[in-house]
């Protein structure tokens, strides 16, 4: 028979097991409850990180925890994506990427050292980036057919530089489609590269609107066109390169926020919500809307399912621009 001192005992023990239990399911629930990192593939002044430190300064308040980015640029952004693909699944580390590590690096570089599917959880997509043509404006073009005309009667003269895949492809399609022979001169992130353009050492980039449209304001560059197939609403006044008279010519940049495979439902449900929150509040859309940015945003199994639509896309831009693998 089990006498009283025992059952005392054994109701302490079964009170401390308990509460540990239910200090462990807490511990679990309360993400987060500490500092979150945003890896960047791209340098600091990039589009990327200049729109993800509006966001994530929204998103730190939402959490009530502080966001430090981390930007980690090189080898197209795999350096980047594999520091967060290796990383621990709980929620503390997450990647603000493009279409540079999740859709054309798999088709670019010939080892790759993270999966862009199986390496990642998808949280949410939050807009398209809009690209643009600017040259140097002592270049003797002040039009898509006038540049394409140049490049004909001087070929191999004209250069071009890239800080992503973006204005890799593009650099490469509008050379492949315009049949004009241009050097590729390629850089870790965008800032370094535009800075060559506007010193006159490169010819011409195709940047992102955000980051180079203060200079274009600055007349420290000559805008010609934006990537996307019709007209850009954030610059009505460019055409676009089909519209210029380059045909098959239809590339745009998207950005999203990914967290490494594995991550606990609630975790990405979590950031989710938040994001999409924060996004499609009006007053910021209109910020990112000033700064270059469509934003937009949806479901992880929107951003998941995007992401494989963008890779056979962008496998074929690659495939028919000629570029092979590096």
């Amino acid at each position: 028979m089990i006498s009283l001192t025992q059952r005392l005992r054994a109701a302490a023990v079964f009170a401390l097991v308990s509460a540990g239990l239910v200090s462990a399911a807490s511990a679990q629930t309360a993400y987060p409850n500490r500092t979150i990192t945003l890896v960047l593939p791209f340098a600091a002044g990039s589009g990327t990180d200049t729109t993800t430190r509006i966001i994530s300064q929204h998103l730190g308040a939402a959490l009530g925890v502080g966001i430090v980015i981390d930007n980690k640029p090189g080898a197209n952004g795999m350096i980047a994506a594999t520091y967060v693909a290796r990383a621990a699944p709980d929620g503390y580390t997450l990647f603000v990427t493009t279409n540079t590590t999740h859709s054309a690096n798999p088709f670019l570089l010939k080892t790759l050292t993270y999966d862009p599917v199986k390496d990642f959880t998808p949280i949410a997509r939050t807009g398209d980036l809009p690209f643009m043509l600017v040259v140097n404006p002592d270049l003797p073009a002040k039009s898509v057919a006038e540049l394409v005309a140049y490049g004909k009667a001087n070929p191999g003269k004209l250069t071009y530089a890239s800080g992503s895949s973006s204005s890799i492809v593009s650099g490469a399609t509008f050379a492949h489609n315009a049949g004009i022979d241009m050097l590729h001169v390629p850089y870790k992130s965008s800032p370094p590269a535009l800075n060559d353009v506007i010193g006159g050492r490169i010819s011409m980039i195709f940047i992102d609107v955000l980051t180079g449209l203060p200079h274009v304001k600055g007349n420290a560059l000559r805008a010609l066109a934006v990537t996307t197939k019709e007209r850009s609403p954030l610059l009505p006044e460019l055409p676009s390169m089909q519209e210029a008279g380059v045909p098959d010519f239809d590339i745009t940049s998207w950005q999203g926020y990914f967290a490494p495979a594995n991550t606990p439902k609630e975790i990405v449900t979590r950031l989710n919500a938040e994001i999409r929150k924060i996004v499609e509040k009006p007053e910021i859309k209109a910020q990112l809307a000033t700064l270059g940015m469509d934003a937009f945003s949806g479901t992880p199994e929107q951003l998941g399912t995007f992401v494989n639509e963008q890779l056979v896309l962008w496998e074929r831009l690659i495939k028919n621009a000629g570029i092979e693998k590096q």
